[in-house]
């Protein structure tokens, strides 16, 4: 094995506040950070001034890199007894392909280790008032992808809340699909956008109206879906939204797009 050694860490949902603290030192530390457009882009500027810091991000209908061209990096800088930080935004193996990575870095003979990160299935209904389950409601939940390959249909779990990621373009099949299930038209609904960041939105209905409700709203990426009774507690519990907001006048738009809240 060579001397190198990739650290796959998830930068959380969007607050880089809410990073843990092994993967915090971890970009302190690293020789190189690999990271993707999702991540905070705060958490950047921890980075050794020496560090050689590779954006390697993936935007809807454009990549800045292949998956297997960030494989294959992964294993040469590591190949080079450099320490690598992949920086994903999330959780690296909820719908991240961090399998994928270290799955290449394994049969590559690379040594890897994986730091879990808050993912936004779970942060992001916390931060917009909605508990993923609540005895009172339901006592499971599903996170689906809304993404799905050219053909596929969007499969739904039998759960009390399901929670969907990479779905904005995909909605009016999502609502379908939850449909021809079963689902009530009458089911509550709730999109996160931006969520737990300081231009974090919440949009809320039924399955019957949201299309167009989330049309009329100009609905953008990235955002997740909240399906389920939870949704009613919304209204009551939602606490983030009701925290005064600070604009910081003259910070660099993209190394301090969190602006922050009041504590």
């Amino acid at each position: 094995m060579s001397k190198g050694k990739v650290y796959l860490v998830g930068s959380g949902p969007g607050d880089f506040e809410l990073i843990t603290l092994k993967g915090y030192k971890l970009i302190r530390r690293a020789d190189v950070i690999l990271y993707d457009h999702l991540i905070p882009l705060e958490l950047l500027q921890f980075a050794r001034t020496d560090a050689e810091i590779i954006s390697v991000g993936k935007f809807a209908g454009r990549h800045t890199m292949s998956q297997e061209k960030i494989n294959a990096l992964l294993i040469e800088k590591a190949g080079d007894n450099k320490m690598v930080v992949r920086l994903k935004g999330g959780d690296p193996f909820v719908f991240g392909r961090g399998g994928e990575e270290v799955e290449a870095c394994a049969e590559a003979g690379v040594d890897f280790e994986v730091v879990p990160g808050i993912t936004s299935a779970l942060a992001a209904p916390s931060y917009a008032g909605i508990p993923p389950t609540h005895r009172d409601f339901t006592p499971n939940l599903a996170i689906v992808t809304g993404h799905r390959k050219e053909g596929k249909e969007i499969e739904i779990p039998n759960a009390g809340t399901i929670v969907f990621l990479m779905g904005v373009a995909n909605i009016p099949k999502i609502i379908d699909a939850l449909l021809k299930a079963g689902w009530s038209e009458q089911t509550r609904i709730a999109a996160v956008e931006n969520g737990t960041r300081y231009n974090q939105r919440v949009i809320t209905g039924i399955l019957k109206d949201f299309i167009q409700k989330v049309q009329d709203a100009n609905l953008r990426t990235p955002a997740i879906f909240i399906v389920g009774r939870v949704v009613e507690l919304q209204e009551k519990l939602n606490w983030f939204d009701k925290k005064p907001k600070v604009l910081v006048l003259g910070t660099h738009p993209e190394k301090n797009t969190h602006l922050g809240t009041i504590e």
